[in-house]
């Protein structure tokens, strides 16, 4: 259980993921993503989100409510720029929460203009393991400094292709993938640095589109198949699996996963602040 919020988290999150070092059988287009074009949001021409966008989740444990998620759209100032500023919060309620708390935070500070992060935090509380992280980007010097303040240590790590933080990859394939070049089948490798343990390399299959019920209606929405590790916690390397709605915010409608022990399910149970009209089916 203690790494199931972060999970979630990644999967959120990420919903699609970045890394800019693709593999072969790569599902998007990358000649028509380009992170060092001075162009704003250069596939699309308009962002898929913007500031006030509010995002909240509701974990389900098996039969238990587990917990909620919520992600958060905000304008900051950083280093003289207006950067965006996400804040993601994931905290168990309810008989979860009776024997197993957590209470996790994670935010990003990244650029308007091309997605790049700036700068990530993650403090997590859960059942008494604590972490509190903070990674500052520095292009000039092409390295990222980790700086763990629970412990006292800094680690600096290389920047080169294209790196997102855990929260900052979300917005950035929300802004640059091309919903019409994604290919059924297809895989993309995306790569993201959030902790000690290094960058993270992350294998997402697109598996085509799928209508959903959900508490607002019915929600066209494609699906995908993050490749995880079978093992300890998920049953089958392809154990889970998230739906992105088909519209022009691309948000997380739904994400399921079959656990080694039980199963657990994350639906969208609250928004706010949509850039674009949230598109229901009406029979």
């Amino acid at each position: 259980m203690k790494k199931l919020i972060l999970l979630i988290f990644i999967f959120i999150a990420i919903s699609l993921n970045a890394q800019q070092s693709y593999s072969n059988d790569l599902a998007v287009n990358t000649t028509k993503i380009n992170t060092k074009s001075k162009k704003k949001n250069t596939v699309r021409g308009e962002s898929a989100f913007m500031p006030g966008e509010w995002l909240k989740f509701r974990l389900h444990y098996g039969p238990l409510n587990a917990s909620y998620a919520t992600l958060q759209v905000k304008n900051a100032e950083l280093n003289d720029e207006s950067v965006y500023h996400v804040v993601g919060h994931g905290k168990t309620t309810g008989f979860a929460s009776w024997f197993f708390k957590v209470d996790d935070t994670y935010e990003s500070y990244f650029s308007k203009e091309d997605g790049k992060p700036y700068k990530f935090v993650r403090k997590i509380n859960e059942g008494g393991y604590t972490k509190d992280v903070e990674i500052n980007f520095d292009y000039k010097e092409e390295k990222a400094v980790l700086n763990d303040k629970k412990n006292k240590k800094k680690k600096d790590f290389e920047l080169k292709d294209s790196i997102q933080d855990l929260i900052s990859a979300f917005y950035y394939l929300r802004n640059n993938y091309i919903p019409e070049d994604l290919v059924e089948g297809k895989a993309v490798n995306l790569k993201m640095l959030f902790d000690d343990d290094g960058v993270f390399d992350f294998k997402l299959k697109y598996l085509g589109t799928e209508i959903l019920k959900t508490k607002f209606g019915k929600v066209e929405c494609y699906k995908f198949r993050p490749i995880v590790q079978s093992g300890r916690i998920f049953k089958e390397k392809e154990s889970l699996s998230l739906w992105v709605s088909a519209d022009d915010n691309r948000i997380p409608i739904r994400i399921s996963a079959d656990l080694a022990v039980g199963a657990i399910k994350a639906d969208l149970d609250a928004y706010n602040g949509l850039k674009h009209q949230f598109k229901i089916i009406v029979d």
